[in-house]
């Protein structure tokens, strides 16, 4: 391994994790719905970002390729449900706090 690539091995190594954790802490101690999808969307960007490095540094990107993009596809479906029930959440309770929507079965 030359050093550029051992380099950007460390990077990686140290942004996914540091990533993941900013969205957990991001979905842990806000109560506004729209931060914490945004903290669940950081959250997946790290392991994507570990998925291709792991790919990258094991010499076999082609094998990754494919988890990434179904990662991808899950992050986005996952958006747009959530983004449907925020604005139906929006809509009964006039509110985008957590604290504010007491039952959801109404």
């Amino acid at each position: 391994m030359s050093y550029e690539t051992l380099f950007l091995f460390k990077l990686y190594l140290i942004a996914a994790p540091l990533l993941f954790v900013i969205g957990i802490y991001a979905v842990i101690t806000t109560k506004n719905i729209i931060a914490m999808i945004i903290g669940l969307e950081i959250m997946t960007k790290g392991v994507t970002i570990l998925l291709a490095a792991a790919g990258y540094f094991n010499g076999r990107p082609h094998l990754a390729e494919p988890l990434i993009i179904t990662m991808i596809v899950v992050e986005v479906v996952v958006l747009t449900v959530s983004a449907g029930y925020i604005i139906n959440i929006t809509k009964k309770h006039n509110s985008l706090d957590v604290a504010h929507i007491k039952n959801l079965k109404d």
